[in-house]
């Protein structure tokens, strides 16, 4: 286009929409039909706007279905060729299935070239057009140009369906047979897709996999290899089966590693690392829970670990794949502790990936070789400074894995330490961490309470909810560190009152030990003189503070009254701070004042005695866990049996008869009613205690709900429960508990019901599953079942465990029916 000179006059204005159209009309010049696919991506390119761009391109899919209509002129597969970059652009290009069915068909080899490469791009299993092409690569898989037959591999291997590998099959077997290495390589590829989609044809495939190993050709090894690998993960047999090439696997494996320089496999000093981490895979499947196959290659797998070089990251690949390998076998111990000491290295790489993936591994094994992976401590530690997010978290969760009661005091440090700089979305876990490390491997209760002050003090907004009652049980039962305790979180509290976990242990601490608080007695710490107006001062600061929630403004009003008993002097300015609050505008906390001043005024003579201090809190105490008994256990009650008369002890009897006399009832012995004929007979009650037994026999002790397991993996049990509240409405809880050593994090539970039910999902109790089974997580549902259907449900669990997020989906037919 020659250009055009615009006069001077011509407004900026006028000179862009002249500039445009110009454009446009070169564009039109341009998107001939007969136009290359060169200079269509050039205009393409040379459009300014996405609305510009789209014209372009409509106006050139107008012309390639025009071309499409004609007869064959020679140019389909350059049309499909730019329709198939339209289709790359996000454009709709749909319309060209056909023409690649066409195409396909072709004899010229650019023509099937250019149409199998649309049929992978615009075709899949799901078009009634990939049907048509069946025939077509049947008849080029039996062609005498290897580059048609490779055509037709790899349409097969991409986008064939299960109708389409049952056709096919027996030629792909065929072909794993020819003599032609190129072929081969793209025929075995081919049947892992084969198989994939339709796992019983491997047995087919199974005898010209095992005499591919003898192949020479690296290409044809890689592709036997990942067939091999494919039929032993789906059938048991066939598994079997190929643990008796192990040898030759090793042979294999073992010319790798010890041969010389080949260009043509080198990859930065590792001979051909993709055919060894290939290798490795597959031995470690076959190895798994077999002892003759882990012999076989426990060998292989020390010489691999110590010949490969692991400062390339192809050296560093196959390392990693060993270990994995020697970790899932059956294994020799000094080799594991081999695999471990390549993982502590990996830790020391510059690049993070492999210390991201080092770490992860680790965390997998620190369970069965702890004191192996004790050895990298230091440098774990060290990972906790890492900038990286991700290393950050990783080497958290490693770290605590490794806290033991030897290293408890030195590693904890560290833990402290990271708690006073780690990210605020690691804060939370690290704290639940620390927490649990201290209540099981606490060298002493000082140490304890001391490690869990310390965590408040740092990150006490971040922790649990039970934190406070945990930390209170503690203090209750270290019965000698009252008085450093108390002192301690005093000081704690005049400090700061932003924390509000740790003022609502102190204004407790001081509520029930004021009076070791006031006397300043006490050896553990530095002796402080604290008068009475000091200590209602600071519990009037936290009533007061618009810091303190209502929950914390709770504790501080208790411990004022509690004070009440423990002190002598200031009694009627206790009573001024409650009568305060009997008007205040949280309910709570009114009723709480309202009730102390009712002490004041009433009961005084009571006070005393109900202000007296808390007894030691016992965990295993009735009421404070569920299901355990004051001694741990529960005894079963032993059977006994029945006979004609119930033997009643002298004692309890008077005490029935006595009874009896309450209820207005003789003095004497009561005879019993005759029974129904139809009730079943049983044995004779003659006594007094039978006669009163008779009476309460129609009070039935009201069951609990129903409950049932619905799932139960990774030490995570989720129990469901139903109560049926109306004919057509239901509350579901979901509980669910861990029984693991570490938290379990991130949960979530989704439901789905069928649409005529209506669901509502009430907010879960956390997120958070303690390990240990110490405590639960809770969540309500709530169902209408307004036309009575067949009810069913689908939950999923998602957790995050030791790092891994874990997805499940859990089928729910038949729900436990209510018994009232």
């Amino acid at each position: 286009m020659a250009e055009v000179m615009l006069p001077l006059w011509f407004s900026h204005e006028a000179k862009e929409l002249y500039s445009n159209q110009s454009i446009q009309e070169a564009a039109d010049q341009d998107m001939s039909p007969s136009v290359r696919l060169q200079e269509m991506i050039r205009v393409i390119r040379g459009a300014r706007t996405q609305g510009e761009e789209r014209g372009v391109i409509q106006r050139e899919c107008a012309a390639i279905r025009a071309q499409f209509r004609q007869a064959d002129n020679g140019t389909r597969s350059h049309n499909l060729a730019k329709l198939l970059y339209v289709h790359m652009l996000g454009y709709p290009a749909h319309f060209g299935q056909m023409e690649c069915v066409r195409l396909i068909a072709s004899p010229r080899y650019n023509e099937k070239r250019v149409g199998y490469l649309g049929a992978m791009m615009l075709l899949d299993e799901n078009q009634d057009a990939s049907l048509l092409i069946t025939n077509s690569i049947k008849n080029d898989l039996s062609h005498s140009s290897q580059y048609v037959q490779s055509l037709a591999l790899c349409t097969l291997a991409c986008m064939g369906s299960a109708e389409m590998c049952r056709d096919l099959a027996p030629e792909i077997d065929r072909l794993l047979r020819a003599s032609n290495s190129y072929i081969k390589k793209k025929a075995a590829l081919c049947a892992v897709h084969i198989v994939r989609k339709v796992p019983e044809l491997g047995e087919l495939f199974t005898p010209a996999a095992r005499a591919l190993l003898s192949e020479k050709n690296h290409g044809v090894l890689h592709g036997a290899v990942v067939l091999i690998t494919e039929l032993c993960e789906r059938n048991i047999d066939t598994l079997e089966q190929f643990r008796k090439v192990v040898p030759e696997l090793v042979q294999i494996m073992k010319g790798l590693v010890m041969s010389g320089y080949s260009p043509e496999h080198n990859v930065a000093g590792i001979s051909d690392p993709f055919l060894q981490v290939r290798i490795l895979r597959l031995l470690r499947i076959l190895g798994r829970n077999n002892d003759t196959a882990s012999d076989s290659m426990n060998d292989l797998l020390a010489q691999v670990a110590t010949n490969t070089d692991s400062s390339k990251t192809a050296g560093s690949a196959v390392l990693y794949e060993t270990v994995l390998t020697v970790m899932d076998i059956k294994s020799e111990s000094g080799l594991r502790v081999l695999a471990v000491n390549i993982l502590g290295r990996f830790l020391l790489n510059n690049d993070r990936n492999i210390r991201y993936i080092s770490m992860t591994s680790l965390q997998k094994i620190v369970q069965t070789d702890h004191n192996a992976v004790q050895r990298h401590r230091g440098t774990i530690v060290d990972c906790l400074k890492d900038q990286d997010a991700s290393v950050k978290r990783r080497a958290l969760e490693l770290s605590l894995a490794l806290v033991s009661a030897v290293n408890i005091r030195s590693l904890m440090k560290e833990l402290l330490l990271f708690l006073s700089s780690c990210p605020p979305e690691l804060r939370a876990h690290t704290a639940s961490g620390i927490f649990n490390a201290a209540e099981r491997y606490a060298p002493s209760q000082r140490w304890h309470i001391d490690t869990i002050l310390h965590v408040l003090t740092t990150a006490g907004g971040d922790v649990r909810d039970e934190t406070v009652p945990n930390l209170i049980q503690l203090i209750t039962t270290a019965t000698d560190l009252h008085c450093y305790t108390v002192h301690k979180l005093y000081r704690a509290l005049v400090t700061d009152i932003s924390v509000q976990s740790l003022v609502q242990v102190a204004c407790w601490c001081i509520g029930e030990y004021g009076d070791l608080l006031l006397t300043g007695e006490c050896e553990e710490t530095e002796p402080v003189q604290v008068t009475e107006d000091d200590v209602l001062d600071a519990l009037e600061t936290v009533l007061q503070s618009h810091m303190s929630s209502p929950a914390t403004r709770g504790f501080a009003l208790t411990a004022t009254m509690k004070l009440s008993t423990r002190i002598t002097h200031n009694v009627d300015r206790i009573r001024s701070i409650v009568s305060i609050y009997g008007s205040c505008i949280d309910v709570e906390l009114q009723q709480r004042a309202v009730e102390y001043n009712a002490l004041f005024k009433k009961y005084d003579h009571m006070r005393a005695a109900v202000l007296e201090r808390m007894p030691v809190i016992d965990k295993s105490s009735p009421g404070h866990t569920n299901g355990e008994s004051a001694g741990g256990t529960i005894k079963e009650m032993e059977p006994t049996k029945l006979t004609n008369e119930l033997v009643l002890p002298k004692e309890p009897a008077n005490q029935v008869c006595d009874l009896l006399d309450l209820l207005g009832g003789p003095g004497e012995p009561l005879h019993p009613t005759p029974a129904p004929s139809n009730t079943v007979k049983g044995p004779v009650m003659s006594t007094s205690g039978g006669d009163l037994l008779d009476l309460l026999g129609g009070l039935e002790v009201t069951p609990a709900p129903p409950c049932v397991k619905v799932y139960e993996k990774n030490g995570v049990t989720l129990k469901l429960q139903t109560d049926k509240q109306t004919d057509t409405g239901m509350n579901i809880t979901l509980t669910a508990t861990n029984s693991t050593e570490a938290d379990i994090t991130s949960l979530t539970l989704q439901a789905a019901v069928p649409k005529s039910v209506q669901l509502q999902m009430k907010a879960p109790s956390g997120d958070v599953i303690p390990a240990h089974g110490l405590g639960l997580v809770t969540q309500t549902v709530l169902l209408n079942n307004p036309n009575k259907v067949s009810l069913k449900m689908r939950v999923r669990v998602c957790y995050t465990s030791q790092g891994t997020l874990c997805q499940d989906m859990v089928q729910i037919d038949s729900f436990p029916s209510p018994t009232w």
